[in-house]
């Protein structure tokens, strides 16, 4: 064929469908979670999906003078171990977790959640599984799953890969943002994490393949499930007992345990010329980081600055309450550690963990 020819369409013409792009089976997907959708609204919430914008009404949640706040983002590599397990249901808690959990940090009560989900070609029941975790995860922040968007993008994908993002908007009153009056003599409470969470995937995918274990096979480190289904425990969402914290005017700041470790992400809340002493020992360090530090000969340093090591959320509490907290935290069924203190420094917040966490 010289420069000048082109080739010729096909007989019946080109279609969307043929594409890749299967608009039924979004439309389908939209009908399947409406009722996942309906089963997360709360005060404040206005229609439901299938619009072109989602609404909320502010005063309707209870507020008068309000601060919104906002948070975006994904699940990382945690996504790759579950598409290879076949495990879809509880990465849409993560999602929505590593959003909520940033929004109540800064005081900030969880309002609205939208997701979205992209793949080479839409698997209505895959789809639909993750939604549902991601409505379970909503239900569990108290906030209203809005909507979203689905995008089915052939050449982009490919097999039964997809990828998650997610943005949530929380609302706090002018004069309760967090932090608040942080200082010398507060006391750290840690929040016990239920497993690995959704940071560091990528070093855990290469310590499962220096294992030689397969996600399938036992789990060393917790008997009864697979690697898979160990590996996957999503992340927990701290709102409601740290919201209730808040309102009883006991929490001055809290430090969402991610990327980064406690080192990482404890000096975020704190102002200049406050350090943190965190006490080793003070909290149980699950199994799974062991079986991580042990299976890939991973330093205990480089555990602590890649992974929360046991503790998914740290509060900065006055000394005087701090008994109070973990009564109350205790009662609304978390696991908290007394695990440290606030001390003067000259220069830049910094964490001192004095002793080892034993892995």
């Amino acid at each position: 064929m010289n420069s000048s020819e082109k080739p010729e369409a096909p007989a019946q013409g080109l279609t969307y469908a043929a594409a890749g792009v299967d608009i039924e089976a979004g439309d389908a997907l939209v009908e399947r979670i409406k009722p996942l959708a309906r089963s997360t609204n709360r005060a404040g919430s206005m229609g439901g999906l299938g619009g072109f914008g989602a609404l909320f009404d502010l005063k309707a949640a209870g507020f008068t003078d309000p601060v919104l706040i906002s948070s975006t983002d994904g699940v990382g590599t945690k996504l790759r171990l579950a598409i290879e397990a076949g495990i879809h249901g509880k990465v849409g808690i993560d999602l929505v977790a590593m959003c909520v959990n940033d929004l109540i940090v800064q005081g900030g009560e969880p309002l609205f959640f939208l997701d979205y989900f992209a793949t080479g070609k839409l698997d209505v029941a895959q789809a639909a599984e993750v939604v549902s975790g991601i409505a379970e995860g909503c239900r569990q922040a108290g906030c209203a799953l809005v909507g979203g968007e689905t995008a089915e993008m052939p050449g982009m994908y490919h097999g039964g890969d997809y990828d998650l993002a997610g943005f949530s908007v929380g609302a706090a009153e002018r004069g309760a943002l967090l932090p608040r009056d942080v200082g010398p003599g507060d006391v750290l409470i840690g929040l016990a994490s239920s497993g690995v969470h959704s940071n560091g995937f990528s070093l855990v995918r290469r310590v499962i393949a220096a294992s030689g274990l397969a996600l399938t096979d036992p789990a060393p480190f917790a008997p009864g499930l697979s690697l898979g289904e160990a590996l996957l425990a999503p992340t927990r969402i701290y709102v409601k007992p740290l919201l209730a914290l808040h309102r009883a005017g006991l929490l001055k700041a809290a430090a969402h345990i991610t990327g980064g470790g406690l080192p990482g992400n404890l000096p975020r809340v704190l102002p200049e010329g406050v350090a943190a002493e965190v006490e080793a020992g003070s909290w149980p360090v699950p199994a799974v980081f062991s079986w991580l530090a042990k299976a890939g000969g991973v330093a205990e340093a480089e555990m602590l600055r890649v992974f929360n090591c046991g503790l998914g959320m740290v509060c900065v509490v006055a000394a005087a309450e701090a008994e109070a907290v973990l009564s109350h935290l205790t009662a609304s069924g978390e696991a908290a550690f007394r695990i440290g203190r606030l001390v003067p420094a000259t220069g830049e917040a910094e964490v001192t963990l004095q002793g080892t966490i034993g892995l």
